[in-house]
């Protein structure tokens, strides 16, 4: 982050030419950007409705290697030709491109410049406060600190911190937004500021929806028009899932908040030219799978094959068989099955879709006109050639997804619904592992008698405790919700319920579901079954679960039950969605709805009735399964573009809420030392214009010694904060009591705690350690502490520590903390595999 602020001073007006600051950066940085040299050859005109537009013409260049290139990568040639000033981006670096099948197995390094960002709250706030401390910077070595400003488009949309804790009732999304502003007052009271403070930075207030769902319906521009200027749509986004919008044929992926803050503030992003992965898709989805079944399908395939830092890129005749949301549904789902990107290249699907979501049709005509001169437009009808791809290209029939579900502790490990029980039954007695708890076969059978609300019920080992339909990963999707919808209209009917002791919620991912369901007369009956419109947000996809009554806890506690969750999210890691559900499975929205009403995932749904009708007839799932004619008809008849126009014009007005909260003036921040949300962080209080270098690690602790698969949320925790932490025990010394914690991920504005909430999952197992949770050895005194502990033993001792790991280390979430945490608690190098 230094390196980025050195870099952003140079050319800056400062007070004197004499300040060392424009000095010093006058030695980095003796090279400047020089003009274009692609302005001859290749600027073109494009003329439409009266208008002409500029643009960097791919295939004016004539070479015959762009029409082999992966549409993806013809993005990031497009890019480096239209950014190409011989400074950041240089000829050799566009050579580089268009010789794509060499240098992509060459680890050949390449720049690339997003057109905008986009963050959420919870790495959108760190990242604005170092925005607002860089100012603080600039301002002390003499400069302008207005200076430090985003030079691309930012959208920061509102959607982490809204939790569930009301719920089953018609006033929960009241309820839980209320208790969300009391809670984040102080985060939103410093975005509402940013949002006037700084250009080009847009507030998408609490309580409209999920990120990338947004981004999909309203934000993306799929071809930006900037003063005539056209250029492809591209994002960098502050949350790892921002990689839904390649359904859309945008190029975009999730990167930590230091990378965000580069491109904020104009730096280009280094990146390895990726080798491009092609995903043959054929056939069409069968009646009873769903896009869900789908992306866990590839999630799975995807794994095996190894695609960590490549592209993967969806192509062939199936591609047209799939609505725009299945292909956001499969590529919101590219971290969880290792790529940088699952990109679907732009074709009439998207069209559509763009018309469907009431985008301006001038504007869709300008894109697909666009696009089609740059031959960055499939047309499925045989008349083009299919690009080449890196290895062997990966097949998949969709007519041969079954139904399926995965966990129990990752989203990789994918079973046949079919299978389910026998699964979940294996993995009880399995050694303990992603597969396994280790249980003893005495312990199979163990039954609780709890008494909820006056009435007795039964747990056991698989006994479902929260069901949750969540998740942008899902809720974008129309199929996959109204088929939810219709199968609780046909459960109720039946006389079916759940109990009431299973935490149910409804999660949508912006206000379109809520119209839809209503237009479509279904949430009434997923009111009836508990499922409640709980809030717009992440919810219990991000671990925002909340309590489980106190019943069911202290049932699980006390009797080690292997409680579960099924939801419809995007990850299911230990200790993620709650702390007291070990088996976590991610399943489609109308699963989510069946394993409520079985309230076990131990549950043979082919032979078990769920229930009885009115007339004492067994009622069975497939009794109650809507059809994909019956969801499709639904589906066609309520989705209309009036119903986003309709959203969306009025989104940035926020709530009345919103609108009535205050905000602090002026070009600087304020900032509150007594402040536990809020806090100036120590990365630029010293900064100076002459970075010094990096000296070396000498006789080092090791901090943590951990296996494969540590993932962002081991390191850097989103979720509760634990009241025996020392995140907590710094909370309490500020006077904040345990009901008003709130979460890790709410407080990444606050150094201090982030430190102290590092390596704080409670699943972490670590080797020096002799109990989950997130202790390690002091080795000097060989006593066993809290990490950070540890950690502030060795720092106050002057000792430089060190942490070794396995394969997968800091997989997962982007999550700048997961790097600025180590690096606060002193750690100076991680060694893994």
């Amino acid at each position: 982050m230094q390196r980025i602020f050195a870099r952003n001073v140079r050319n800056q007006t400062l007070k004197s030419s004499q300040s060392p600051l424009l000095a010093s950066s006058q030695r980095q940085f003796a090279a400047s950007p020089q003009p274009n040299p692609f302005d001859k050859s290749v600027l073109s005109s494009l003329s439409h409705n009266g208008s002409s537009h500029q643009y960097y013409n791919l295939p004016a260049l004539a070479d015959s290697r762009i029409e082999q290139l992966p549409y993806s990568v013809r993005v990031l040639l497009e890019s480096a030709v239209r950014n190409c000033d011989d400074f950041n981006v240089k000829e050799e670096d566009v050579e580089k491109i268009l010789d794509w099948a060499k240098n992509s197995e060459r680890d050949v390094d390449i720049p690339f410049r997003p057109a905008r960002v986009i963050l959420q709250d919870f790495t959108g706030v760190p990242a604005v406060v170092d925005l607002a401390a860089m100012r603080d910077a600039m301002k002390r070595l003499g400069g302008d600190p207005s200076k430090i400003n985003p030079l691309v488009p930012v959208d920061l949309v509102i959607d982490h911190s809204v939790q569930v804790d009301a719920t089953r009732s018609a006033d929960a999304k009241q309820r839980n937004e209320e208790l969300e502003f009391n809670r984040n007052r102080e985060r939103f009271q410093f975005l509402k500021w940013g949002s006037k403070a700084f250009d080009n930075f847009k507030i998408v207030p609490p309580g409209s929806g999920i990120v990338h769902q947004v981004n999909l319906e309203y934000l993306a521009r799929v071809v930006f028009n900037q003063n005539n200027m056209l250029y492809p749509d591209s994002v960098v986004g502050t949350d790892s899932h921002t990689t839904m919008i390649n359904g859309l044929g945008v190029t975009g992926w999730g990167v930590g908040g230091i990378e965000a803050e580069s491109v904020m503030l104009g730096q280009t992003i280094s990146m390895v030219l990726p080798q491009v992965v092609g995903f043959h898709l054929s056939g069409e989805l069968p009646p009873n799978a769903t896009a869900t079944d789908l992306v866990l399908t590839c999630v799975e395939m995807l794994r095996k094959r190894g695609v960590v830092g490549k592209f993967v890129e969806f192509y062939g005749p199936g591609c047209k068989n799939l609505t725009l949301a299945d292909r956001a549904t499969i590529a919101n789902m590219a971290p969880e099955y290792g790529a940088t990107m699952g990109y679907f290249p732009i074709d009439e699907r998207t069209m559509e879709y763009l018309r469907l979501t009431g985008r301006d049709e001038g504007h869709v005509q300008l894109i697909e006109k666009y696009l089609r001169e740059q031959g960055l437009f499939v047309k499925h009808d045989g008349s083009q050639a299919d690009p080449t791809y890196s290895g062997e290209v990966m097949q998949l029939d969709l007519g041969s997804v079954q139904g399926s579900l995965s966990g129990p502790k990752r989203p990789h490990d994918r079973v046949n619904f079919a299978d389910m029980k026998k699964d979940f039954n294996n993995c009880l007695t399995n050694d303990i592992g992603f597969k396994g708890f280790g249980l003893e076969n005495k312990d199979l059978g163990k039954s609780v008698n709890i008494n909820y609300e006056g009435k007795d019920y039964e747990l056991n080992h698989g006994s479902v405790v929260i069901a949750a339909i969540t998740s942008c990963t899902n809720t974008s999707n129309p199929d996959v919700m109204l088929a939810a919808g219709l199968l609780a209209k046909n459960a109720v009917e039946k006389g079916l319920t759940v109990a009431p002791y299973i935490k149910t919620s409804l999660s949508p991912g912006s206000g379109v579901v809520s119209e839809y369901f209503r237009i479509a007369g279904v949430q009434e009956y997923l009111d009836k079954l508990g499922f409640a419109t709980a809030g717009y947000g992440c919810m219990t996809c991000i671990g925002n679960s909340g309590e489980i009554p106190d019943e069911v806890q202290n049932a699980i506690i006390e009797n080690d039950l292997v409680a579960s969750a099924v939801l419809s999210g995007n990850r299911n890691f230990e200790g993620r969605v709650h702390p007291h559900t070990r088996a976590n499975y991610l399943a489609s929205p109308p699963l989510v709805v069946a394993y409520a009403l079985a309230g076990s995932v131990d549950f043979d749904f082919e032979n078990k009735p769920l229930g009885k009708d009115k007339d004492g007839k067994d009622v069975f799932l497939a009794d109650i399964w809507p059809k994909r004619d019956q969801v499709q008809s639904v589906t066609e008849g309520t989705i209309k573009p009036e119903m986003f126009n309709e959203i969306y014009d009025n989104i940035l007005h926020g709530s009345a809420m919103w609108q009535k909260l205050e905000a602090p003036e002026g070009k600087l921040y304020t900032w509150d030392e007594e402040s536990t949300y809020i806090h100036n962080p120590p990365f630029f209080q010293t900064t100076e214009a002459d970075l010094k270098p990096i000296a070396n690690i000498k006789d080092a602790h090791c901090l943590l010694n951990v296996g494969d698969s540590i993932t962002t949320d081991h390191i850097s925790p989103a979720g509760k904060i634990a009241k025996n932490s020392p995140a907590a025990d710094y909370l309490r010394s500020k006077g904040i009591g345990e009901g008003d914690f709130n979460s890790y991920g709410s407080r990444r504005g606050n150094d201090e705690i982030m430190a102290r909430g590092t390596f704080a999952n409670v699943r972490l197992i670590n080797k020096m350690a002799s109990k989950t949770g997130p202790t390690t050895v002091h080795v000097p005194s060989g006593e066993e502490m809290a990490v950070f502990d540890a950690a502030k033993k060795y720092m106050d001792a002057g000792k430089q520590t060190i942490v070794l790991a396995g394969n997968e280390y800091g997989s997962g979430s982007s999550r700048d903390w997961a790097a600025k945490g180590p690096y606060l608690q002193g750690v100076k190098a991680v060694i893994a595999q």
